[in-house]
C-alpha cells in the first residue's frame, strides 16, 4: 500500500496543480478543448515519470470539462463541446440572477460525476469493456439514432420546428468526403470543406455570435455590466437541491459512464443525451432555468472521462480523442493498454485509480478559483465583455486549425443562429444534429455494405434490437402515461 503514497509526492501533485489550473484555462476559453489540452501537455510529461505524466493528462481532461460550464453560464458560449449542453438552462439560470447557484451544482455535480464514474472504472473495467466491445456499426448507428431522437425531447412545444432544426443540422453534416465512394459532396470545390464542416466553429458562432447579435438588436446599454454577479459560491443551497435530484446526479452519472464507455462516443453525447433523459422525464421544466437541466448534463460529462478509461486501459482501445492520446503517451513511457496492464504494471494502474479520485477533490478547490476569476470578468461593462466575447470567438475558431476559413465559418453560423433565434427555431436539435449527424451515417452505410444493403441486422442482432424498442418506448412512453393518466382521470371523474 506504500506505493500510493507516491501520488502525493511533490514531483506528482506540482505538476498535477499546474495540469489542472491550465485546465480550468483552457476550458473557459471558447474553441480550446480539453483534447487540445491533452496534446499541448503530453511533450511536457516526455521524461516525466508515468504516473507524474498520467496524472497531468487526467487533471487538465476533468478541469477542462468542468470550465467550460463556466462561459456557457455567463455568457452562453460553451467552453468545450461537452458543455453545449450546459448551455440551455444554466444561461437561463444567468437570466434569473442565479448563475452561482448554477456554477456551484455545475461544480459539485462534476466532482461527484467523476467520482462515481472513476469507482464503476475501478470496479467493472473489464465487463464493460467487453460491453462496449460487442458495439458494432449496427448498435452504433441506433446508439446515434437514440442521440438524435433527443431533437425531438428538446424541442418540445415547437416539434416542427425543432424537427426542421436537426434536419438542417444533418443535411450540413453530410458536407465533405463520403465515407463509401471517397467522392466530395457539398463542397462547391473548396478544400477547406473536404473534411467537413468543422464542429467547435459552429458551436461558438450557434452560441456565442448570436447572442452578441441579439443584445445588439435589443439595444441593451453596453456601458451596464454585463451580468449582476454575486461571487460567493452558493453552497448550501447547491447542497439542498442536489440532494432533493440526488437520483438524477446518480442516473446521469451512470448515463455519462456507459456512453464514455462505448469506444468512438465522448463527453458531448453524453451530456446531451442525459440533458435529453431528463427533458423527456421533466416535460416542460427543462429549458426554463431549471437547476435539472443543469445538474444532468454536468454530471454525465465528467464521468464519461471516466468511463472512456474503461475500454483504454482494459482493451487498448480509446474511449474518445482525450484517451487515444493518452494510449500514445503510454505507449511512450513503455507501457502496454489492455488486459495484461493490470498484471504487468498493476502498481501503476492503482495509482492512476487513486489519481483519478485524487483529482475530483482537487477539482472543488481548482473550480472555485476559476469561477470567481471568471465573475469578475463578466461584471464588467456589457460592452467590453461582449467585445472580448467576439475576440475569444475569433481566437478560440482560428486555433483549431489555424484557418480564416474556420473565423468565417463560425460568422456564418452566428448569423444563422442569430435568424433562427429570430423565428422561435431552437439551436439545440441543429447542434446535436451536427455531432451525431456523421456517427449515423457512417455506420448506416459500412453496415449496409456489410449486409449487402439487407436491413435486417439492424433489427435481428440483440442489442440493435433493445437499442430500437428503447428508442421507441423513449419516444412514445410521455404520450403512453399522459393517454393513460386522462383515462383514468375520466373514470375517476
Amino acid at each position: 500500500m506504500s506505493y500510493f503514497f507516491e501520488i502525493l509526492s511533490p514531483d506528482v501533485i506540482f505538476p498535477l496543480f499546474l495540469a489542472m489550473t491550465f485546465g480550468i484555462f483552457v476550458g473557459a476559453m471558447p474553441g480550446l478543448t480539453a483534447t487540445m489540452a491533452v496534446a499541448l501537455i503530453i511533450p511536457l510529461t516526455y521524461y516525466m515519470k508515468p504516473i507524474a505524466g498520467l496524472a497531468m493528462v487526467i487533471g487538465v481532461s476533468f478541469t477542462a470539462i468542468f470550465a467550460g460550464d463556466i462561459p456557457a453560464t455567463f455568457l452562453r458560449i460553451p467552453g468545450t463541446p461537452a458543455s453545449g449542453a450546459a448551455t440551455l438552462d444554466g444561461f437561463e439560470m444567468c437570466k434569473k440572477g442565479k448563475a452561482q447557484l448554477a456554477l456551484t451544482l455545475d461544480l459539485f455535480c462534476s466532482a461527484i460525476g467523476g467520482i462515481i464514474g472513476v469507482l464503476i472504472l475501478i470496479m467493472i473495467a473489464p465487463p464493460l469493456a467487453k460491453a462496449a466491445l460487442s458495439f458494432t456499426n449496427f448498435e452504433y448507428f441506433w446508439l446515434g439514432i437514440f442521440g438524435l431522437s433527443m431533437a425531438a425531447v428538446l424541442s418540445r412545444g415547437n416539434t416542427v420546428k425543432g424537427l426542421l432544426s436537426a434536419l438542417f443540422g444533418l443535411l450540413i453534416s453530410t458536407i465533405g468526403i463520403d465515407v463509401s465512394t471517397g467522392y466530395p459532396r457539398f463542397t462547391f470545390g473548396i478544400m477547406d470543406l473536404m473534411d467537413g464542416v468543422s464542429f467547435i466553429p459552429a458551436m461558438i458562432g450557434l452560441f456565442g455570435i448570436s447572442e452578441v447579435l441579439k443584445k445588439l438588436s435589443l439595444g441593451e446599454k453596453m456601458e451596464l455590466p454585463s451580468v449582476k454577479v454575486d461571487t460567493r459560491l452558493k453552497v448550501w443551497e447547491a447542497l439542498r437541491t442536489m440532494f432533493k435530484y440526488k437520483f438524477i446526479i446518480l442516473r446521469s452519472a451512470l448515463i455519462g459512464t456507459f456512453i464514455g464507455a462505448l469506444p468512438g462516443s465522448g463527453a458531448d453525447i453524453a451530456a446531451w443525451v442525459s440533458y435529453g433523459v431528463e427533458k423527456n422525464m421533466a416535460r416542460d421544466e427543462i429549458g426554463t432555468g431549471s437547476p435539472r437541466g443543469v445538474i444532468a448534463p454536468t454530471s454525465a460529462n465528467n464521468a464519461a472521462i471516466g468511463g472512456s478509461w474503461i475500454p483504454a486501459l482494459s482493451l487498448g482501445l480509446p474511449g474518445d480523442s482525450i484517451t487515444a492520446i493518452v494510449l500514445g503517451a503510454m505507449l511512450m513511457y513503455g507501457l502496454k493498454p489492455g488486459p495484461l496492464i493490470f498484471t504487468e504494471s498493476k502498481e501503476l494502474v492503482y495509482q492512476l485509480f487513486a489519481v483519478a479520485v485524487l483529482v475530483q477533490i482537487l477539482l472543488l478547490p481548482a473550480g472555485w478559483i476559476g469561477i470567481r476569476v471568471f465573475s469578475y470578468l463578466v461584471s464588467l461593462r456589457m460592452g467590453v465583455v461582449m467585445a472580448a466575447v467576439v475576440l475569444f470567438s475569433i481566437i478560440g475558431s482560428y486555433a483549431l486549425r489555424n484557418s480564416y476559413f474556420d473565423v468565417g465559418l463560425m460568422m456564418f453560423f452566428g448569423l444563422l443562429g442569430y435568424a433562427m433565434e429570430r423565428i422561435n427555431m431552437p439551436i439545440a436539435p441543429m447542434v446535436l444534429a451536427l455531432i451525431l449527424g456523421r456517427m449515423i451515417e457512417d455506420n448506416l452505410r459500412v453496415g449496409l455494405i456489410k449486409t449487402d444493403g439487407s436491413y435486417l441486422p439492424f433489427f435481428t442482432r440483440p442489442i440493435s434490437l433493445a437499442l430500437f424498442i428503447f428508442i421507441v418506448l423513449s419516444l412514445a412512453g410521455p404520450y403512453i402515461f399522459s393517454f393513460v393518466r386522462e383515462l383514468k382521470k375520466k373514470a375517476s371523474d
